[in-house]
């Protein structure tokens, strides 16, 4: 997980799930198979070539993006961090 300190750069996406989705970018472009592989992103994940943390981030930020449009979490708010 990428975390800021207030005096560091900000992300400059303001997005609901715009942390997960640079967690689970970073997360992949830094496994062995985009590294040592030359593979893109999206072909490691189709291959299941990345670690679980990436799927866990995946999977995250799916929900996230899904409680976007479910009405029923409107209220209690987005998923992401």
């Amino acid at each position: 997980m990428v975390t800021y300190a207030p005096d560091e750069v900000s992300l400059q996406d303001k997005s609901p799930c715009a942390g997960i989705r640079a967690d689970l970018k970073m997360c992949l472009l830094s496994s062995d198979c985009c590294k040592k592989d030359k593979k893109t992103p999206r072909e490691c994940l189709k291959d299941g070539l990345v670690p679980d943390e990436c799927y866990q981030l995946r999977q995250s930020f799916f929900e996230c993006k899904r409680s976007l449009l479910d009405n029923r979490r409107r209220f209690r708010g987005h998923k992401g961090y």
